[in-house]
């Protein structure tokens, strides 16, 4: 037992697999819907896509190169492990259906490589790729991870994710009882969104078939729209403080289903991308630390008020 209040990913990694496993970041150079003009352009108002690529992630190198280059990083400090190739920039479906069976084909010929992770769009996939995917699925792990974001029609509106919750809801059924690990990615604190708005999250959520789920803060980074907006009017934006979000988020998780993995609590920017808030520098493992204990302080648990 971990003691945890919650389902953590490190236990579900565990479970399923036995040892462990380490994702393994790709670029692979691909772009979005919208921002190449098919649905819009500038991409989604909060996003800078280097606040999350490590440094042997280039779309100049080749997926094989990327792969060995980050199994050399993280076997210097843990020598017996398996990889998941995590295609994460951008939009990781968006292609044509056999350049990617081509792309994901080379990341699992890579030696100590045993799955995928495929982080997309609700609206960049197709019948077709769910059932190749699916066939994968059969010899491989294969985890698609939908950027959900929000909810709340409005907001997904706003923030220019030019798509709608409906559309969630249709990939999710889709991709559903096909043998493919269904993630999610949501972002609390998005403009204009009130507390309710983001606990009504938490039960449109839990109706979907996710297996897990990522959360985390709104962060304001550079060379992003909302970056440009707040240099201009910081007033007119209502941001996480770190003991405000630890007290919300422990709340959020006990209106979830309680069989969903919590694979992230926070997302820590780049200390030289980071524009607001200032949480002081804390790494990812301490506030979680802080959450773990503020569950136990005032005895909260994940679905608790599901």
């Amino acid at each position: 037992m971990t003691g945890k209040r919650y389902i953590d990913y490190s236990s579900f990694i565990k479970y399923t697999f036995g040892e462990r496993v380490q994702k393994v970041s790709l670029n692979i150079g691909f772009t979005c819907p919208n921002k190449d003009g098919t649905k819009g352009y500038g991409g989604c108002t909060y996003c800078n896509n280097s606040t999350f690529n490590p440094e042997y992630c280039s779309p100049q190198k080749t997926i094989t190169e990327q792969l060995q280059e980050g199994i050399a990083f993280f076997s210097k400090k843990y020598k017996t492990q398996k990889y998941l190739a995590y295609f994460q920039a951008y939009t990781n479906t968006y292609d044509d259906i056999e350049n990617l069976k081509a792309l994901y084909e080379e990341a699992l010929a890579v030696s100590g490589v045993i799955g995928l992770v495929l982080g997309t769009r609700p609206d960049c996939i197709s019948e077709e790729l769910i059932d190749y995917l699916s066939e994968l699925s059969k010899k491989h792990f294969v985890s698609l991870e939908y950027g959900i974001e929000s909810t709340n029609n409005a907001t997904l509106k706003q923030v220019n994710r030019c798509h709608t919750f409906q559309e969630t809801i249709e990939a999710f059924n889709l991709s559903r009882n096909k043998g493919i690990h269904l993630g999610g990615h949501i972002i609390l604190g998005l403009p204009n969104e009130t507390k309710q708005d983001a606990l009504d999250h938490a039960f449109r959520l839990s109706q979907l078939p996710l297996d897990t789920l990522k959360i985390h803060h709104l962060q304001i980074v550079e060379n992003s729209i909302l970056g440009v907006k707040y240099k201009r009017s910081p007033e007119h934006f209502k941001l996480f403080e770190m003991k405000a979000y630890i007290k919300f988020v422990s709340e959020f998780i006990t209106y979830l289903r309680p069989d969903i993995v919590i694979e992230r609590f926070i997302s820590e920017a780049p200390r030289d991308l980071l524009i607001a808030p200032d949480w002081g520098g804390f790494k990812n493992f301490e506030v979680v630390a802080k959450i773990d204990k503020y569950l136990a302080d005032n005895n909260m648990f994940q679905g608790q008020n599901f």
